[in-house]
């Protein structure tokens, strides 16, 4: 097996679990995103790398490519003179990911915001049926 980057077992196991777990990834998904943290020095990892490495077929492993990718977890570039893709861990999804989080709690803020002033004119009309129903 032809790896071009050393990992410690344990700690890609965990990365597995942990990353498949916080993204909602498949299983092999998750390995590939785990593998690629360790590559550090940024060399990139090639698609036949993966296949060989994390012994699985083509085909599942270049669904899991797509998934990570459109996902925005990993980047892809082509190096000059060379046909091959490599990917990386996309470094900007740290602040992409937050940006998210911090959208959708915009959101939800603007929908508990829209709940409050229904209840206000509902509280209201309330009231003023009451006086209503008083008067006659």
């Amino acid at each position: 097996m032809h790896k071009s980057i050393e990992i410690d077992e344990k700690i890609f196991q965990d990365a597995v679990k942990f990353y498949g777990t916080v993204f909602s990834l498949p299983p092999l998904a998750s390995k590939i995103y785990a593998y690629l943290l360790f590559d550090y020095e940024k060399v990139g990892i090639t698609f036949d790398e993966f296949v060989e490495v994390l012994s699985a077929s083509k085909s599942s492993v270049s669904t899991s490519i797509s998934l990570l990718l459109n996902a925005e977890l990993i980047v892809d570039h082509n190096k000059m003179d060379e046909r091959k893709r490599y990917f990386f861990i996309n470094d900007e999804y740290k602040k992409i990911r937050f940006e998210k989080i911090v959208q959708k709690m915009q959101d939800e803020l603007k929908l508990l915001d829209d709940l409050d002033q229904f209840k206000k004119i509902m509280t209201m009309d309330t009231t003023k049926e009451w006086k209503l129903i008083k008067l006659f």
